[in-house]
């Protein structure tokens, strides 16, 4: 079992010297560092520390938001670690998957995000419904990038989950799925029902 650890700097001026410090001082083996703002940019190192991370290992980091975009993301981040016989600390907030009461803290956190995402899906219908009313139809554009997509395909190739995918790219369960589930002369690999697995 190893701790491996995560640090996040929002600039390029800010240090993760103080992460860094805490990270060791709470016996992480190794840890991967991204800087820049996580909601708006790529973090390669989460995507290499996901990939890196194997069961029975602890996933640390200093503070929550080092490591989710969102509530939403970081539950998706910490439910695939489960999935994958992986722990997450946050040394901060004192978040510990390790012990029962931990895993009931995200469990909780885990529930309120769904209520979220459902919140948004039907707000989101009643939006889509109200502009076909009005005549407008149309759809924002992608979020899988170029990148992405050779990312996510780099990660299915080695047995990532899509749902793994989805965490570590900062997109939904079935956008991954979309641009994933057909070969280029159309043949389905799988449908949005199997994007979990």
């Amino acid at each position: 079992m190893a701790t491996i650890g995560y640090a996040r700097d929002s600039t390029p001026e800010q240090s993760a010297n103080m992460q860094l410090q805490a990270l060791e001082e709470a016996g992480a083996d190794s840890v991967f560092v991204d800087t820049g703002s996580g909601a708006t940019q790529a973090r390669p190192q989460l995507l290499e520390c996901l990939r890196y991370l194997r069961a029975g290992d602890v996933l640390c980091v200093w503070r929550l938001d080092r490591l989710g975009r969102s509530l939403g993301h970081l539950i998706e981040i910490v439910e695939d670690l489960q999935q994958r016989d992986v722990d997450f600390r946050s040394l901060t907030e004192g978040f510990d998957t390790t012990s029962p009461g931990g895993r009931l803290v995200f469990h909780v956190f885990g529930a309120v995000a769904e209520f979220e995402r459902s919140l948004i899906q039907e707000r989101t219908r009643a939006g889509l419904e109200a502009a076909r009313k009005q005549g407008r139809t149309g759809w924002r554009p992608t979020v899988m990038t170029p990148d992405r997509i050779r990312v996510a395909r780099e990660m299915r190739a080695r047995g990532d989950t899509i749902r793994a995918i989805a965490a570590a790219l900062g997109v939904g369960r079935s956008t991954v799925a979309r641009h994933l589930g057909r070969q280029p002369d159309g043949d389905a690999l799988w449908s949005e029902a199997h994007e979990d697995r």
